[in-house]
């Protein structure tokens, strides 16, 4: 196991945000068009969480014009330049699949109280 370890501590990102299952996060990722090259940002609440170490990744989703929309993003990709905690919720469940099926206020997640 230490031989696998050591050969992806150097693909995976040093820092990351502390970011769990109900936080509203901004991806900020690369996108290749021909080419050019830019950046994209993706912003959404995370309802899952998957994997570790360099297996990690996240599931975000987002509704917009009333359509929902989920992206899986690999945490340590080499094409996500950032990942950001926008704001942070209070859930109680490790998945947040439930969300799928809300629509409107019913769909929101609530903030943290502090």
């Amino acid at each position: 196991m230490d031989l696998i370890q050591n050969l992806t501590a150097k693909y995976m990102k040093p820092e990351l945000p502390a970011m769990n299952v109900g936080d509203t996060v901004r991806v900020t990722l690369r996108v290749k068009e021909g080419s050019r090259e830019r950046t994209q940002a993706f912003e959404g609440t995370i309802i899952a969480r998957k994997h570790g170490g360099i297996n990690e990744s996240i599931t975000v989703r987002r509704v917009s014009y009333g359509v929902g929309c989920e992206k899986v993003f690999p945490v340590h990709s080499p094409s996500i330049v950032s990942v950001e905690t926008v704001r942070s919720g209070r859930v109680r469940r490790a998945k947040l699949y439930y969300l799928r099926d809300r629509v409107g206020k019913r769909a929101k997640v609530k903030g943290l109280v502090k």
